[in-house]
């Protein structure tokens, strides 16, 4: 049974291929009292916070065990997180309901000291089904990680969740389970976030990629890049990658043959980078070869309209941008509409997927970005742009 609000166990990346290929492993606590090495403290997302709720809900539901702490197992394959259980309890014959309180750490964040809960039941249909409960959001329209009509749940927190229900039914080889995931006043926190302009209404999403979050509060975001970008120019570097995310990393590690310290996460201030690039670069009068940019359009495409801080609350979304390079081209105009209207660049990627001209548009766009970054960094000799989608697969030049 799948449909708006609910959906069956889907493909997505695995994130847990250690686990799959040899069995359970011996992992080992990551401990969030250990600072990040911005000095702040990390906290747990939401995805990590479902999935506790699923496993304290299954080990009341299967096991009779009423539990003020569960181990949830990291997709890094290696670590898992002791999270504290909030209240667990039956709300019918067959259901239990078990909540946990989010922690986001010292990171700015709309749903920190919100309440995630997990509904938990066993069907016969022998799957995993994922519903959205009262404050998770629905997809409405294309372009996020999950299809139209789908829980807001993305496919890493999605994993974890089937990967605490293995761990709790080895023994009983039960494996079908409605999983209804919620937030209390979901809907209310939605609104401070992008979600309502995303298409994903009726709550927030269940997000997370590793398990943790990692704090980025905007000072000390900003003095930790400057830091990172002094210490990318060190040895006389030839090349230097700024990454507003995790998308280009795999090319700037396996194609560009970046070490790690080469590849700068510089979040949503490129401004600030680049500023940092410049001064570093003049203060030892030397130049810079090579400035690489790597990452999604929805961020970097930004910098068309002048927008060089480009979290969603400071700046605008990028399909203006792309729509304007694209009448530039001389794509048709009802063409140009279509980008324009669509609510995530993300979503500009999909309609264009398998056009022949969409190649040519997106390398003008990483052009016409190379371009604007060039006036910003004069001690670089060259600017290259490679723009990437959710799922990694270049888009321009690099395709």
């Amino acid at each position: 049974m799948s449909g708006p609000g609910a959906s069956p166990d889907f493909a997505g990346p695995d994130p847990f291929p250690a686990q799959r290929e040899t069995g359970r492993l011996a992992r080992k606590e990551f401990d969030l009292r250990a600072p990040a090495p911005n000095g702040l403290r990390r906290g747990r997302t939401t995805g990590t916070c479902a999935t506790a709720a699923v496993k304290a809900a299954l080990s009341l539901l299967l096991r009779g065990e009423h539990c003020t702490h569960v181990e949830v197992s990291l997709p890094d394959g290696v670590h898992y997180l002791v999270v504290p259980i909030l209240n667990v309890r039956r709300t019918d014959a067959h259901t239990v309901r078990a909540e946990v309180r989010k922690d986001g750490g010292d990171d700015p964040d709309a749903t920190h000291a919100a309440t995630i809960f997990a509904e938990v039941r066993a069907n016969e249909v022998n799957e995993i089904r994922f519903f959205a409960g009262q404050g998770v959001g629905t997809a409405t329209q294309p372009g996020l990680r999950v299809p139209v009509g789908e829980p807001a749940i993305n496919p890493v927190a999605r994993a974890m969740m089937r990967q605490a229900v293995g761990e709790m039914t080895e023994t009983s080889g039960s494996r079908g389970f409605d999983l209804t995931i919620g937030c209390e006043n979901g809907e209310a926190i939605a609104r401070k976030t992008f979600n309502p302009r995303l298409g994903v209404v009726g709550g927030i999403s269940i997000l997370g990629t590793s398990g943790i979050v990692e704090p980025m509060s905007l000072a000390s975001m900003i003095a930790s890049i400057e830091v990172y970008v002094r210490v990318a120019l060190g040895d006389d570097a030839h090349a230097v990658a700024f990454l507003p995310g995790k998308i280009g990393l795999p090319y700037a590690r396996n194609t560009l043959n970046l070490p790690e310290r080469k590849a700068v996460q510089i979040g949503n201030f490129l401004g600030d980078a680049l500023t940092f690039l410049q001064q570093a670069l003049g203060e030892k009068q030397r130049r810079l070869p090579t400035l690489w940019l790597l990452g999604h359009p929805g961020k970097l495409a930004k910098v068309l309209d002048d927008a060089w801080d480009t979290h969603s609350s400071r700046s605008g979304m990028a399909m203006a941008s792309v729509a304007r390079t694209a009448a530039a081209c001389g794509w048709k105009p009802e063409l140009v509409k279509a980008i324009m209207l669509a609510n995530t660049v993300e979503a500009v990627a999909d309609q264009m997927r398998g056009d022949p001209r969409a190649k040519a548009l997106w390398t003008q766009v990483e052009r016409d970005i190379a371009d604007r970054v060039r006036c910003r960094v004069r001690s670089v000799d060259h600017v290259e742009v490679c723009l990437f989608d959710l799922q990694g697969h270049a888009l321009g030049v690099a395709a």
